[in-house]
Order: C-alpha cells, then structure tokens, then sequence
C-alpha cells in the first residue's frame, strides 16, 4: 500500500516508492528500502545514496507508551510530543525537592530533554523517539535521556528474532549506530526501579536556541546520599550516575559517589583521553569541554544531596 503521506511525495525526493507497513511482515526491507519513521530528518537532507525506496513505519499503530509495574515502555514510533504529554507528564519537574517522592519522579527530565532538541511545535508532533535514537547525532538528546534512566533498546531483526542492548550502547559515533542493515528499533525499556528516583539535566548551547553542544543528565541512585543502604544494583550508598552527551560523538555514563568532585574531575579528563571532545560549528573542542566539566558538577551536587 502507497503512503498517504502526500508531503514526501511532493517534495524534491529521489525516490520511486513509499509503503506503509502494517505488519511484522511488511518491514521486511526490499533492496535499496529505508525505514521512515516522522521524517524530519528526511526532509531536512539528501536521501542516503542508494536509497529508492521507504517503508512508513507509522501505519503500525504501535502504543506510544506504555508504563506499569516493570517499568515504562516506549515505542520507536512514539513522537517527540507524545513522550513528553504522556510519560513527561508523569515526572515531577527536574531539581524540585519538594513534596513527597513519586513512582515516576525520575521523568521529570523528559520535557527539557525534548526541548533540547529545539523544536517547532509542528516538528515535535513528527519526530519520533526511535528516529532521534537511531540517527546517532551527538545533539539528539533522546540517548542522555534514556541512557540516565538505564533503559535498554529492543530491536528487531530481519529474521523475524529481537535484540535487546543497553541505550549507552547504541550510538558507536558520531552519526553511528549499532543497527544492522533491515534491524528496527521497536522500543525502549526503562526498568520500574529507575522511575522513582531523582533525576537532573544541564544542557549549553552558544544562544539560546542554538543546537545543544554540551548535555549532561543524570540520576540518583538507590541507597540515597548519606544512605548505609547499597542499591540492589550493587553500586553502594550516596552514588549518582551522570551521562555525558552531545559534546562527544559518544554518550559517556558513570558512577560517581556523592560529592567526590574530583572522581568527577578525573572521570572527565578521561573521556577527553579516550574519546576526544566533538566539534563543529555549534561549538569548538574546548568550550565544550569546559562547560561539560561546568554543568556535570552541577549536576552532582543537585544530585547528591538528599531528598
């Protein structure tokens, strides 16, 4: 079945066919197919070389969110809008210690996470969370957020089998992403354990509006600061888990005990050892290095007090 999607038709696309998938089935890719997800991407670049063809993802009428007592799931065709009036809606707003604890305080963080990303309201209503997963660009917020709620990504594989890898290993690099040709990503896990805890976010940028060139979420962990209590994942008492994004090609995630500012110190001399600080004309190496370093001490001392 052709889309009814006239607007990609009707635009300068060198393209011969769009189907809409309805079924498993259908997203078996044919040679030289794409998926296509809201498509914002799309019509903001050229189609990739090789490219004659797009199968529309949205004709499969997955749930955009799901949440009960395992944890929250999201679907890849899930819009940017749509994650941010449900599960968005759940959180209590990000660095607010007031009022008691929620079951899904740690979504706070969704909204500015989305708005990162510096939307039109018209776009947000498009783009989806899988596109913005699987496009792998150092600025698509979504992998900070899912990364900081240590969500795990299923995917689908062309024979008929899935996957699941955690969010921190999808992107590979800048633009780079650990799907196989024909593999979907059907949806993102977060576990029901992360959902209640405290959650933080920083981003810069060189104006206001500009593409976020350094971002930085993160989460408390079980046990709380001050807590004897280690979490059930082991990692100890007064720990927070920040993520580095947008400022490298890569997303970088760990641990670091409440208030040890210089682990943190070191911790990001490493990346800059290891990776490398990303570049380009949102920002240069060093600005964002800098205020990388900045917005994740910040992050730890909102983080690692109590609540």
């Amino acid at each position: 079945m052709r889309s009814t999607r006239g607007d990609l038709r009707s635009m300068d696309l060198d393209i011969d066919t769009v189907r809409v998938a309805r079924s498993r089935a259908d997203c078996a890719l044919l040679p030289g197919e794409a998926f296509l997800g809201g498509g914002t991407f799309l019509y903001s670049e050229p189609v990739r070389p090789g490219v004659t063809g797009l199968v529309d993802l949205m004709g499969l009428g997955w749930e955009p969110w799901s949440v009960d007592g395992s944890g929250l799931r999201v679907a890849g065709t899930c819009t940017l809008a749509e994650l941010v009036a449900g599960p968005g809606s759940l959180g209590a707003p990000a660095g607010d210690r007031s009022g008691a604890p929620g079951p899904y305080r740690a979504l706070g963080i969704v909204g500015e996470c989305v708005s990162a990303l510096s939307l039109s309201a018209k776009v947000a209503r498009t783009a989806t969370v899988g596109g913005n997963l699987a496009l792998g660009l150092p600025a698509g917020s979504m992998v900070g957020l899912f990364v900081a709620l240590d969500a795990r990504a299923v995917v689908w594989t062309p024979d008929g089998g899935s996957r699941e890898l955690p969010v921190a290993d999808l992107v590979t690099g800048a633009g780079r992403v650990d799907l196989a040709p024909g593999e979907l990503l059907r949806e993102v896990r977060v576990p029901g354990l992360a959902l209640g805890a405290r959650t933080a976010f920083r981003r810069a940028s060189l104006t206001p509006t500009g593409r976020t060139a350094a971002m930085v979420t993160g989460r408390a962990l079980p046990g709380g600061a001050g807590s004897d209590a280690a979490g059930p994942d082991g990692a100890g008492p007064g720990r927070v888990l920040l993520v580095v994004s947008a400022s490298t090609p890569v997303p970088h995630a760990q641990l670091v005990r409440a208030g040890d500012h210089g682990a943190l110190d070191h911790w990001i001399d490493s990346v800059d050892v290891a990776a490398g600080w990303y570049e380009d004309t949102h920002g240069t190496a060093d600005w964002r290095a800098a205020m990388t370093r900045r917005l994740a001490h910040e992050a730890l001392d909102e983080l690692g007090g109590g609540a």
